[in-house]
């Protein structure tokens, strides 16, 4: 099983949002960045977890954890004109972009801020890239290791 961090903006998509779907899940569309593309279309698979992680807002950080529920496939919003992540390039019979479904599985009770993963910069979470200088990747794998950690500190 892989560990993932997905990040996305809370006004765009929150874990209130994901919260509210239909079985506490949907998809996870709109990614355009190709290395981000193939990790959900190579390394995805059913079985999954991943940190949520609120961006750009007054506290960035951790708010839960979420289940790939399936695996990766073609993101439909990149061929609906109307759709704000259409993509002209993107042709149905040779998709560029990737999309997989997850359900929500735990809210965390407080928000793991991005300060606070910080603090554990030269320690267990010192390979972390959502830590990491220059990383925009909207997601990341995260080590079994780190998994752990984050987790423990979410219940502490």
């Amino acid at each position: 099983m892989n560990h993932w961090l997905m990040k996305t903006e809370p006004s765009t998509f929150s874990i209130d949002d994901l919260a509210k779907a239909p079985k506490r899940t949907t998809c996870w569309d709109g990614v355009r960045n190709y290395q981000v593309r193939n990790m959900m279309r190579d390394q995805f698979a059913v079985g999954d977890l991943a940190f949520m992680y609120h961006s750009s807002c007054e506290v960035p950080g951790v708010v839960g954890v979420m289940k790939v529920v399936s695996k990766g496939y073609p993101d439909t919003t990149a061929f609906d004109p109307k759709h704000a992540h259409y993509d002209p390039d993107s042709n149905p019979k040779d998709p560029r972009w990737y999309m997989v479904d997850v359900r929500l599985e735990q809210r965390f009770s407080r928000v793991i801020s991005l300060d606070e993963l910080r603090t554990h910069a030269n320690g267990k979470l010192r390979e972390l890239l959502i830590i990491k200088r220059g990383n925009r990747l909207s997601i990341t794998p995260v080590s079994s290791a780190e998994w752990r950690f984050i987790c423990s500190l979410a219940t502490s």
